[in-house]
């Protein structure tokens, strides 16, 4: 059976900048502007508190995990107040140590942070499906995983990189899949977890080449099409066809970038016909024509890493570029009602 949480991840392919082991003593605050960057912390003892432009703070205990698949402005601070103006630069101690606040004093705070990357060209339309921020008490599994990144990112062994890449992974999967039953905000967690949408899903996943409608969809989670589409719409926050245009192209680019099949082939692979239609529409989609640059294998024409540049776009653009897309030509193959 498709998993859809396990596609989007795969498919972000993340890779570790940064993983710190940080102490701390006393009063201190710590504000970073890096923007949209995947960040996620465990609290081994004591307690901080850490707040997103746009959210209110959290209160982070020992035994907490919290993840921000984009954060921004993001500020994080002793349970104590720091002097009026005052930021601390973590000082490093070496072997991957930083202490923070009181430089003398008795340390009262351990943290294991990560900073990531997502490799994939369609980060920014893959993260706006996952929760913004992810805050999670008593799992202890998630500390052994922010542990275990943290010693291999410091180890200089064969495939480090492969096995970073497969331990963040498992580290976002189990951090989802862990908030599934307590998330409010819309995304596609929260999907996942609703035992008649994930039925919908699932099908979106395991056959994108069928050319679905809301009816259809509405039927593999047994709903009437109006209540499928309004509460798809509320839990996962987006529309259903939507969600459904945003995961073919991000699959096209996908095979795109592996170069591996040509561009016929994925063409009919995520719902078109013919490779000139999937082509404008991939156009559309980033700016560029699906067969440009590069030369792959078959009928179709390759596609060269050229296709895959864009800029970088906010989750609300994103879901005005899916409706913009829908309510152009018609493409009743890859589209339908």
């Amino acid at each position: 059976m498709i998993d859809p949480l396990t596609d989007i991840v795969s498919l972000l392919r993340p890779s570790a900048r940064l993983s710190k082991h940080v102490v701390g003593a006393g009063p201190w605050r710590i504000s970073r502007t890096e923007a949209d960057q995947p960040f996620y912390c465990a609290v081994l003892e004591g307690a901080c508190r850490v707040a997103m432009d746009g959210h209110d703070a959290i209160t982070l205990e020992a035994g907490d995990f919290l993840l921000l698949p984009a954060a921004r402005n993001m500020i994080a601070s002793s349970l104590q107040p720091a002097a009026e103006g005052r930021e601390h630069t973590p000082v490093a101690l070496g072997d991957g140590v930083f202490r923070i606040g009181d430089g003398d004093g008795p340390v009262d705070l351990r943290l294991q942070i990560g900073h990531c990357s997502f490799d994939s060209p369609d980060a920014d339309l893959l993260v706006s499906l996952l929760p913004q921020q992810v805050h999670i008490r008593g799992e202890p599994r998630l500390a052994t995983l922010v542990k275990l990144v943290g010693e291999e990112s410091r180890a200089e062994r064969p495939a480090r990189d492969e096995v970073l890449s497969r331990l963040l992974e498992v580290l976002l999967i189990e951090a989802l899949r862990s908030t599934a039953d307590t998330s409010n905000a819309p995304g596609l967690v929260r999907g996942l977890a609703d035992t008649r949408l994930v039925l919908a899903i699932r099908a979106m996943h395991e056959q994108p080449a069928r050319a679905w409608s809301v009816t259809d969809l509405a039927k593999q989670a047994a709903l009437s099409r109006s209540a499928f589409f309004e509460r798809f719409n509320r839990i996962v926050g987006i529309a259903p066809m939507a969600y459904l245009l945003a995961w073919r192209m991000a699959l096209a680019k996908h095979l795109l970038r592996k170069q591996e099949t040509s561009v016929t082939a994925i063409a009919e692979r995520v719902g078109y016909r013919s490779a000139s239609t999937f082509s404008v529409a991939f156009a559309r989609h980033v700016g560029m024509g699906g067969g440009g640059g590069g030369r792959g294998r078959g009928g179709g024409g390759g596609a060269g890493a050229g296709v895959l540049e864009r800029a970088s776009r906010t989750r609300a653009e994103w879901r005005r570029r899916a409706q913009e897309l829908l309510a152009g030509p018609p493409w009743p193959e890859a589209a339908s009602r």
